[in-house]
């Protein structure tokens, strides 16, 4: 995998860092367990560390690739008959069509780039409807966002917009050392289920997650004055949230209240 490496100039602009630890690789696959019947789909095959052990298990791998030169090398690897091949952005991929060929939940995985990581998961969790799971190579300080708790530095939009949608767990965590080139940060591997029902309720998920962006773009601000705006204290104060905490201080149920009321109240009408 190194010399193969050498071969392809990793480009900086995609957030190229390639898996080359065959042990994490068999643990990965493991954990994944792809099945025969199943649709998968691999977010950034790369030189192919994850695809060729998936298509030793499976007949058919479904890879979104941005990089046409990475695909380029796909071409002469012994497994692409099996591959179904897109040169997309996977931010703007029609997973939905997907979906709808094939008839049933996809699965996706895939060594996230770090740049992109966190808008491709946001635009994955708007189609948890048809995803079964997802499973992804994280920068670390990505994977403690997701799962972060309130009154946690990591604690945030994306942790709420998260366990909004989806069963999140840790499955391990990776040193960097076992990629080339080297990042500078560690990674994390981490599972993601997408609930049937969630356990929150909100009208609205865009008002949800438009509440949450106006709360943490001033996070050091006490609710009053980063959300006073849209609710007066006596909204809060009715609604059981001390107006003078900070937006990491208030839990998913809570932003989901706020988030009904203004729903219920018409506020943006007014």
């Amino acid at each position: 995998m190194n010399k193969t490496i050498k071969k392809h100039f990793p480009l900086k602009r995609f957030g190229q860092n390639f898996l080359i630890n065959q042990n994490l690789i068999k643990k990965i696959i493991k954990f994944i367990d792809p099945q025969l019947q199943q649709t998968l789909i691999e977010i950034g095959p790369g030189l192919g560390a994850l695809t060729k052990p998936v298509c030793n298990i499976i007949d058919e791998l479904i890879v979104v690739e941005i990089d046409s030169n990475l695909l380029n090398f796909l071409k002469k690897c012994s497994f692409y008959s099996k591959l179904i091949v897109f040169c997309q952005d996977a931010l703007i991929f029609d997973y939905y069509n997907v979906f709808y060929e094939n008839n049933r939940l996809i699965r996706i995985f895939g060594n996230l780039p770090y740049n992109v990581a966190t808008s491709l998961l946001l635009c994955l969790f708007e189609k948890n409807k048809i995803i079964q799971d997802m499973n992804f190579m994280l920068q670390k300080e990505v994977a403690e966002r997701l799962v972060a708790s309130p009154g946690s530095k990591s604690y945030g939009r994306l942790s709420i917009i998260a366990q909004y949608y989806c069963n999140i767990k840790i499955i391990f965590n990776v040193s960097s050392k076992n990629f080339r080139p080297i990042p500078k940060v560690d990674s994390t591997f981490v599972n993601l289920i997408p609930y049937k029902k969630s356990p929150y309720f909100t009208h609205d998920v865009k008002i949800l997650s438009y509440i949450t962006n106006l709360a943490f773009q001033k996070r050091r601000k006490m609710l009053r004055h980063s959300l006073g705006e849209i609710f007066s204290e006596k909204i809060f104060l009715r609604l059981n949230i001390n107006p003078k905490l900070r937006a990491e201080n208030l839990s998913i149920l809570q932003y989901c209240e706020l988030s009904n009321y203004i729903i219920e109240n018409n506020i943006f009408k007014k």
